[in-house]
């Protein structure tokens, strides 16, 4: 039973960590499956969101079986078409269902492009088309993308998508990101250049990391490719020093609370107290996130209702991380340059 609190006076939010193949509503999803003919593994509409969602902490037991799920959300957008409508659906209904007026949506197009099938321009600008029209039916909403290297990409592929976001800067692209599967033979060291160029191309980054795994990660991030922001981030809290160094750097988390527990990167809601808490008691700033609202059957209301509930949260921290997330988007420096 959720606590009376400011949502209910449904503020204005932001969204600043949603991942496109995790954002569509399954009945979108199932309708554009059959429209582009893909050969689903059941022809039975329920059995469907079973297989796209994550609906309870029995459903993946790593972050490894999280991402399998992907696979078959990005087969599904896996085209022009597909991607728009993608898009499209996923800022209107966030408007519509939690007044999410500021959004940054991410996906990595190469993902979307079967192999060298579908060809990349026609993968980007269609989603670019997707945010226009949402954005014209609902002009209250700011959007923005960010194109998403990946770590089992080799350094050549992953320098084609940070060309192809200075490309779009001016289209809609506003972030570039890292993230994919675990990879022990990535380097975040070794991408330095590529981030230094989309950061003097005027692009934001946020980089994957600290969700688990080694802490080392996170620190060769944090040295080397010096984002604005990190998604998830929550190792940090294990490691005051790092802590030390990411306030210093102004570096702002995407926490994703739900996606932590579901994906047992937190093992518990004791544990994820234990993190905010302490993040909180070292003015690490943080924001609250679904990483995919529609896979995860969550959303920005829902994330910031179970921290009220379980007393993680206040009323005043509420206000405090929406305001936080509004500052902290690429949209809202766009709008100072």
């Amino acid at each position: 039973m959720s606590v009376a609190s400011i949502l209910d006076e449904r503020p204005e939010l932001t969204e600043l960590h949603a991942h496109v193949g995790g954002a569509v509503d399954p009945a979108i999803m199932w309708s554009i499956a059959h429209q582009q003919g893909i050969r689903l593994p059941t022809k039975d509409y329920w059995q469907f969101v079973e297989l796209i969602t994550v609906t309870h902490p029995d459903k993946v037991n790593n972050l490894a079986e999280y991402d399998l799920i992907f696979r078959w959300t990005e087969l599904i957008q896996s085209s022009p078409l597909a991607i728009e409508r993608s898009v499209y659906e996923i800022i209107g209904g966030a408007y519509r269902k939690c007044n999410i007026t500021t959004l940054e949506l991410r996906f990595n197009p190469m993902k979307r492009n079967r192999e060298g099938e579908q060809d990349l321009d026609h993968i980007i600008t269609a989603a670019i088309r997707g945010q226009d029209r949402a954005l014209l039916e609902y002009p209250q909403i700011r959007s923005g993308l960010i194109l998403m290297m990946d770590r089992t990409f080799p350094l050549e592929l992953n320098a084609i998508i940070v060309e192809k976001a200075l490309r779009y800067r001016s289209r809609g692209v506003i972030g570039i990101d890292i993230a994919g599967p675990p990879n022990p033979d990535f380097s975040y060291r070794e991408h330095q250049h590529l981030v230094e160029r989309a950061r003097e191309g005027g692009l934001g980054v946020t980089i994957h990391t600290g969700e688990e795994g080694r802490i080392e990660d996170m620190w060769e991030v944090v040295e080397y490719l010096r984002p604005d922001r990190i998604g998830h981030g929550i190792l940090s809290a294990y490691d005051e020093r790092l802590m030390a160094t990411v306030r210093a750097q102004g570096i702002v988390l995407e926490i994703c609370p739900i996606s932590n527990l579901r994906t047992h990167a937190v093992r518990d809601i004791e544990e994820l107290r234990t993190i905010i808490h302490t993040l909180r008691a070292h003015d690490v700033k943080f924001t609250i996130n679904t990483d995919g609202p529609q896979m995860l059957q969550t959303s920005v209301v829902k994330e910031y209702q179970l921290l009220l509930e379980h007393g993680i949260f206040s009323d005043d921290d509420v206000r405090a991380a929406i305001a936080t997330a509004y500052e902290a988007s690429f949209l809202t420096r766009l709008c100072h340059i």
